[in-house]
């Protein structure tokens, strides 16, 4: 027991040692890319420091299995060159008994990560782009909620605020709609409630609409209209839809299952932020397949030349593995694979061989 916890207490000094290193570095490179895209509007350098602060969780986030299977290299290639492994070994402890308590730091930190980390990282990545769009002049189109799906149109004359409940998958049909048209310098003008509309090219076809006028009218029923179809500016595009839902990133692991049920019930595709679900609850067991390739090159003694090889292929490896995981989710979301079979596929996997190449090197 003793001696699991020393291995214990030398990984997760490891783990947090290279946390920090990669920590100043995205942070420095951060400043630099923060004061590249902020060059052409009023800001401050505190404004570049807050923008840096609330994007470098990201970025640490995204790059959490590199630092893990980084910190098992160091961490085993240091046990080598003290010779605690050939002393452990001596004593009569199999090496593969001595890797246990650095699978379980990978799967305590696994879970803290996507317990604790995932909704700070979501927070900060929030408010990183709520920050950004104030200071470049950019905003969301799209909110989506309990009562339905709500978009907004127009420039700085005239704003459309719209509400439907229900859309397709991408948002460019809409039912249940109600359109309210508000003018910058005097309030309310117009209200439309539709039972479809369609995105077109620069508008909104409506059918069975009513119309009432709100600007000046006395009595808006008395003055209101119907139409069989109605056509409606807008300056909206699929895209600016689309896109304005952002990254399922941005949402909290607890809020996600929540979430995903409100776009099905909207009528949109949730295959996206499914997957995402998954590959966060398989974040731990993903970064105990980093300890297990990083320990299936480096556990055993190294002699002459052949560490710098071993290494190499230990990066080579995580990195295939990092990149089949990746292809996995791309797949996962387009609808070819299932949403589990996307996220817990490449971990297992991994897992797997990396465990014959434990097998073959201690045993065989």
């Amino acid at each position: 027991m003793i001696l699991h916890r020393y291995f214990a207490y030398r990984f997760a000094k490891t783990l947090l040692g290279v946390f920090f290193v990669f920590f100043v570095i995205l942070a420095f490179i951060e400043v630099v890319e923060q004061l590249r895209r902020l060059g052409s509007v009023e800001a401050s350098f505190s404004d570049v420091i807050t923008l840096t602060l609330l994007k470098v969780p990201t970025g640490m986030y995204d790059i959490l299995p590199l630092i893990m299977i980084l910190a098992t290299i160091a961490l085993f290639l240091g046990l080598a060159r003290s010779s605690e492994m050939v002393v452990t070994r001596a004593a009569g402890r199999s090496a593969l008994l001595a890797l246990v308590s650095p699978l379980v730091v990978a799967l305590l930190f696994g879970v803290l990560a996507v317990g604790v980390m995932n909704p700070i990282v979501a927070a900060t990545s929030k408010q990183y782009e709520e920050r950004s769009d104030a200071l470049l002049g950019e905003s969301s189109v799209l909110s989506l909620g309990e009562s339905g799906l709500w978009l907004r149109q127009g420039n700085a004359e005239r704003q459309t605020v719209i509400r439907a409940a229900n859309a397709n998958l991408d948002g460019t049909v809409i039912s249940d709609v109600t359109f309210l048209t508000f003018a910058t310098d005097r309030g309310p003008v117009r209200r439309i409630a539709a039972a479809r509309a369609e995105l077109k090219d620069g508008e909104w076809l409506a059918s069975g609409v009513k119309s009432w006028p709100l600007d000046g009218a006395a009595n808006a029923e008395a003055s209101a209209t119907t139409h069989d179809t109605l056509t409606i500016p807008s300056t909206l595009t699929a895209t600016e839809i689309r896109d304005s839902f952002g990254t399922p990133s941005s949402i909290p692991i607890w809020d996600l299952p929540a979430f995903i049920k409100r776009l099905r019930t909207a009528g949109f595709s949730a295959q996206r932020h499914e997957v995402w679900f998954q590959m966060e609850l398989a974040l731990p067991v993903f970064l105990v397949a980093m300890v297990m390739i990083g320990a299936s090159f480096t556990l055993r003694h190294q002699r002459g030349g052949r560490t710098g090889l071993m290494v190499l292929y230990a990066i080579l490896l995580s990195f295939s593995i990092y990149f089949l995981r990746n292809f996995a989710q791309v797949l996962g979301e387009n609808g070819q694979l299932p949403a589990v079979l996307a996220a817990w596929a490449p971990p297992l996997a991994a897992i797997g061989l990396s465990l014959g190449f434990l097998l073959h090197n201690e045993d065989g």
